[in-house]
């Protein structure tokens, strides 16, 4: 990108959104950033020009004032909640996606930048990593790799019929950063975890489940890969994951526990316990994706984008439990802060339903 480029973030209040302004706006060929996010912000944002919108209502001549004369877009507007409501969250996360696409191809803007996930991808080798390649199907039972799969085949639609648009897909692994933990603490764990709990020596074991192995990222690490993907002249997909997998072994040793086998069907069985009786907000089906989830190979990211992680996946994990522990609220340089805390706090959260709200 050239000097005083305009870029449009979504999601510019989220976990990756907070780390993907910061990039943006530490880097000087990028002359300014417009935020749009559904949230208010919680302090006032000197920075970059934050827009309230639902990108799903919004009128569309209000969201081309927005995109237009923009030199790329970053699409990383997403919500999990409600996970008890996916007519709700297809609303949000899928039409609000293809609003801001069509928007994109409105107002012209020359490249779209979009977060995918590795929960896009389709079961894979249980000890080969894959490339971008693997189909990207999901796992059809739960909604977020159901929404996720669905707008790779939009963006695959969108490149055919707009071969003068530069589409690049993010693809990470689950995303870490100490700001977000109480954040999401509330999205995947729900009101009855303490978060003190994550202290080393506190938790005597961590269950070790045959063939559940996951890759984390730092968000910091993540929003890098779009700061390069929007400087570089590239396009398609781009695996984004740090070292180690984690497994229970790299838990355990965070958290200062033993590990202790335990049988996929009872840990499935407990999950769907909980999930019934309203005690977490993440489904069984959810469980499905992840314990099928394939790693990733990352080289591509590497030798194009000349990325390279700073965090290991540990160093994220560590700064996650540490953000638990004290329940930071701390904020980003430039965006307004992740919320620690919600008004009622985990009374409201029961009060309102666990994973029945967004």
């Amino acid at each position: 990108m050239n000097q005083a480029k305009r870029v449009v973030v979504t999601g510019a209040t989220g976990n990756l959104g907070t780390s993907v302004v910061d990039a943006l706006a530490a880097d000087p060929d990028i002359g300014s950033i417009t935020g749009i996010a559904r949230r208010d912000a919680d302090r006032t944002v000197s920075t970059f020009d934050l827009v309230p919108l639902d990108l799903a209502t919004a009128d569309d001549t209000r969201l081309d004032a927005v995109l237009a004369e923009a030199d790329a877009v970053v699409h990383l507007a997403w919500s999990f909640q409600p996970t008890r409501d996916p007519a709700t969250t297809w609303r949000i996360n899928v039409l609000g996606a293809l609003r801001v696409f069509e928007s994109v191809v409105r107002c012209r803007v020359p490249v779209l930048a979009h977060a995918s996930s590795v929960g896009t991808y389709s079961p894979g080798p249980a000890h080969e990593p894959v490339d971008e390649s693997w189909p990207t199907h999901g796992w059809p039972s739960a909604s977020y790799p159901r929404e996720k799969a669905y707008l790779e085949r939009v963006l695959d639609d969108l490149e055919r019929r707009h071969p003068d648009l530069r589409v690049v897909r993010i693809r990470p692994a689950f995303v870490f950063q100490r700001a977000a933990s109480a954040e999401q603490r509330r999205i995947f764990a729900g009101p009855l975890l303490p978060g003190r709990l994550a202290r080393p020596g506190l938790i005597p074991v961590v269950p070790d489940v045959p063939g559940l192995r996951v890759q984390a990222v730092h968000a910091d690490d993540v929003a890098e890969a779009f700061r390069l993907a929007l400087r570089t002249p590239v396009s398609g997909a781009f695996n984004v994951a740090a070292a180690p997998p984690v497994d229970a072994a790299v838990l355990a040793d965070l958290l200062g526990a033993s590990t202790v086998r335990v049988p996929t069907s009872l840990v499935r069985a407990a999950v769907a316990t909980a999930w019934r009786l309203h005690a977490i907000p993440a489904s069984p089906e959810l469980f499905d994706t992840v314990i099928r989830l394939p790693l990733m190979d990352v080289t591509r990211a590497e030798r194009e984008l000349g990325w390279r992680p700073r965090w290991s996946a540990r160093e994220a994990l560590s700064e996650f439990f540490e953000g638990l522990r004290d329940g930071s609220d701390d904020h980003r340089r430039n965006t307004p802060r992740l919320r620690s805390r919600i008004p009622g706090g985990r009374l409201r959260e029961f009060a309102t339903g666990v994973g029945g709200t967004t």
